[in-house]
């Protein structure tokens, strides 16, 4: 379990950066041209690095469900609306809605027992668990209030 926590604190924490970078990318090159080379650069990356770790058995897929084969185009989507959601919302808002999204998301699916999943009853300590997130992001863009601005006020 401790390296299934470690593994999700290791992909947050390069999504984060991952976004930082994409946004930098798209202010010289655009949405679209961002989305093609990052995808295409994962694309070269993790064809290599699996060639080296598996050889040919990288190729050898088992049989599926024909939609997922779709998964990578759903990368187009993620890619270019969290470049457009940072470039709207700043890094650290956009950010936080994405995780809260994908919370929600995979809540609901695991609830649902969808796309194969081993249904997981959705209880109360759930739902306050998704409540206080929404409450967190609602103060998270919440205008501050501090004591240096109510002193000038109250001047």
């Amino acid at each position: 379990m401790i390296w299934g926590i470690l593994m999700a604190l290791a992909a947050g924490s390069l999504i984060s950066v991952q976004t930082m970078f994409n946004n930098k990318v798209n202010e010289a090159a655009g949405s679209h041209s961002t989305t093609a080379l990052v995808l295409g650069m994962g694309f070269f990356a993790s064809t290599s690095m699996g060639l080296m770790i598996d050889g040919v058995a990288l190729f050898s897929l088992k049989p599926m469900q024909p939609w997922f084969w779709f998964s990578g185009l759903l990368g187009i989507g993620v890619v270019t609306w969290i470049v457009k959601g940072v470039k709207l919302l700043g890094p650290s808002y956009a950010i936080s809605i994405v995780m809260a999204s994908q919370l929600l998301c995979a809540l609901w699916w695991d609830s649902a027992g969808w796309f194969g999943l081993d249904r997981v009853p959705f209880t109360i300590q759930k739902t306050i668990g998704v409540t206080l997130l929404i409450c967190g992001l609602i103060l998270f863009r919440a205008k501050p209030r501090t004591l240096i601005s109510k002193q000038r006020q109250s001047n």
